[in-house]
């Protein structure tokens, strides 16, 4: 009679350990408010990833360095909505954003807006 307690409660323990979650990280590494404005950039890579996309690009920084960039930025559900898509933007192709910075410093943040050579704004908090 104790096998199939033990068997029971073991499955139940497994399905317990099984369960997804649905944490999300915090954003509390951004300095959320004025946007920061970062001119002339290169795109180089662009990810549509859930749960967030992330745009890397080349610029220089405020003493005239070319560096590497990284932002976070909406889901892809988010900005499909808002006229994004996982070829709005492509390597090479040069851009203006702004940008929510890192608290910690580091070259990056939340992406707020990218502006296109033609004159084209796509924002990804506000549609």
């Amino acid at each position: 009679m104790k096998l199939p307690a033990i068997a029971l409660a073991t499955a139940g323990l497994l399905a317990l350990g099984t369960t997804t979650s649905s944490a999300h990280h915090s954003t509390a590494m951004f300095e959320w408010g004025s946007a920061v404005p970062l001119r002339d950039a290169t795109v180089t890579r662009w990810e549509w990833t859930n749960p967030h996309t992330f745009l890397y690009v080349t610029a220089k920084d405020s003493s005239g360095q070319t560096k590497r960039w990284a932002f976070e930025g909406m889901s892809p559900n988010h900005l499909s909505r808002a006229g994004w898509s996982r070829t709005t933007l492509r390597p090479g192709e040069k851009i203006d954003l702004t940008y929510y910075p890192l608290r910690d410093g580091r070259n990056g943040g939340f992406n707020v807006t990218v502006t296109f050579a033609d004159g084209r704004t796509l924002n990804q908090l506000e549609f």
